[in-house]
């Protein structure tokens, strides 16, 4: 399952969604708000919060799609990730991502795909704003 929220992460619920008897191996991932940009063609800037912005929608869509495939693609028991939207604070989580398999090595490969599609395709921006009072629209890279 694919989800949006407005309000902080709930880890523990997600958690549980992705919880299975038959897994032996449990991957997540945490995407955190840090405190500078990190693109390589700007000078690190001091970064006081991010704003994300969706087309909910078409993202749902997309992201539920990233879900199936990895589904299919790899030997796993069940998988979520859940995206922020609006305002985040330096520390924030802004992603999270939860896979569980019987093996380690599937939920490793499973969590890492999904997140690189995720950031490549699902139509989520990010919007930088800085400790200068500047602010930019962020490109993502998987």
């Amino acid at each position: 399952m694919f989800s949006i929220s407005n309000k902080s992460i709930d880890i523990n619920n997600l958690k549980q969604q992705v919880d299975n008897p038959q897994s032996g191996g449990f991957v997540s991932f945490e995407g955190w708000v840090r405190n500078h940009n990190c693109t390589a063609d700007t000078p690190r800037k001091a970064v006081l919060e991010l704003h994300y912005e969706a087309h909910e929608k078409l993202a749902l869509q997309v992201g539920n799609a990233i879900i199936d495939a990895a589904m299919q693609k790899f030997d796993i028991n069940a998988a979520c990730c859940c995206h922020r939207v609006g305002r985040l604070q330096v520390g924030d989580v802004a992603i999270w991502i939860g896979v569980s398999a019987d093996h380690r090595q599937a939920a490793f490969a499973a969590c890492e795909y999904i997140l690189n599609q995720t950031k490549a395709t699902v139509p989520i921006w990010k919007n930088e704003f800085y400790r200068d009072g500047e602010s930019g629209w962020v490109e993502a890279k998987p």
